[in-house]
């Protein structure tokens, strides 16, 4: 099981990017040395609160800073850019990360990317992603030439390949079948997650969603995964969660509460940008509340886990009982400004080195009983 951190990164209108880069560099140093497994970052290309275009670019920078972080994409947008420019620029991290990569996908979340590169019809952006991905792998998969003629994109290489030079030779990843794939879902009954499992890809489950969504999402990936033939099992399946640990269960409520509190922002931000795309629905107790019915409390109290350590150990194993075995939560990161640099740090030191622990150790008990039992 492992524990990660996921980043748009949300940042307050006004923040430089300099700033803000600077910023969640210090967390990834922070998260190397206190037991995280993963760092994944968003890309976004019209929003200064979601500020990073190239995930890539700026994680190349914390390769030889880091020892035990897995580097991974949350998400690059495929319909955004040209296959053949995404391949060549995530082969050539994977051969620098030797491995310590996750290439994640998606269509993208941000109504302003979709207009800024004409992409508005989700329909199209489903195609696109697949199309995209299909020449990704095939490109490395083969040597040239290349030829590919898709409903989007059209383009090889075949007149000026020379094999003695190695021209028309297109970057190969560091393993000959390329990073692990995963993909973004947003909604409880989205058909990716069962394409995620019969594809091989390891979902990514928003922060969003409720148990109930989540629970959705293993159903569906658990179908794809033996309907493929595959292992049904939640080993590459990642959740995302909003989490803030403290010392003391009072403590966790008041930075919560506190007006300054950037998980506070992060829900207020969010229920904005939904309401904004017509898409409120995935903060709504019920279908049928009025826009107007959601507010901040409302959205957060029942998506964000906190506590002391100890609550929030009992907590998170309780929402891996309803929500289904995923082996691997990543933890929605926070804006530091005013107070909360020092109450995330604290939350993810206290995550990293007493809470996830525990919560190993409380699945590995489990299973090694289940397992004894069975060979009876």
């Amino acid at each position: 099981m492992k524990l990660g951190i996921f980043l748009m990164p949300l940042s307050p209108p006004g923040r430089t990017l300099s700033a803000v880069m600077d910023e969640v560099a210090r967390k990834a140093l922070l998260l190397d040395s206190t037991g995280f497994d993963e760092f994944w970052l968003g890309e976004h290309f019209s929003a200064t609160s979601e500020p990073i275009p190239s995930p890539l670019m700026f994680m190349a920078s914390l390769l030889n800073q880091t020892k035990h972080l897995t580097f991974g994409t949350g998400v690059i947008s495929l319909p955004n850019r040209h296959p053949a420019v995404v391949g060549a620029e995530v082969a050539q991290f994977d051969q620098m990360a030797k491995g310590r990569f996750r290439f994640g996908i998606g269509t993208g979340s941000l109504p302003p990317d979709w207009e800024l590169f004409q992409l508005e019809d989700e329909d199209v952006r489903k195609r696109m992603l697949l199309e995209s991905i299909d020449i990704i792998q095939a490109i490395w998969k083969q040597g040239p030439p290349y030829k590919f003629d898709g409903e989007f994109w059209k383009f090889g290489i075949e007149r000026t390949v020379d094999h003695a030079l190695q021209m028309g030779v297109m970057p190969q990843p560091y393993t000959r079948e390329g990073p692990p794939i995963h993909v973004s879902i947003a909604t409880p009954n989205s058909g990716t997650s069962v394409l995620a499992g019969e594809r091989g890809w390891g979902p990514l489950s928003s922060s969003l969603l409720l148990p109930p969504g989540i629970a959705a999402h293993w159903a569906g990936y658990s179908k794809g995964l033996a309907g493929a033939g595959r292992k049904v099992t939640g080993e590459n399946w990642r959740v995302v969660r909003v989490a803030l640990v403290a010392p003391t269960d009072a403590e966790a409520e008041r930075r919560l509460a506190h007006p300054q509190s950037s998980v506070r922002f992060y829900f207020d931000y969010i229920r904005q940008v939904l309401q904004r795309a017509g898409k409120l629905i995935a903060m709504k107790a019920r279908p049928d509340m009025a826009d107007s019915e959601v507010t901040v409390d409302g959205a957060m109290m029942p998506r964000v886990i906190f506590g002391s350590p100890a609550t929030v150990r009992d907590k998170l194993i309780a929402f891996r009982d309803a929500a289904g075995p995923f082996d691997n939560l990543l933890i929605s990161g926070m804006d530091w400004s005013g107070p909360n640099e020092e109450w995330e740090r604290e939350s993810l030191t206290l995550l990293g080195t007493q809470v996830w622990p525990a919560v190993r150790r409380h699945f590995a008990g489990r299973e090694g009983a289940a397992a004894a039992v069975a060979a009876q």
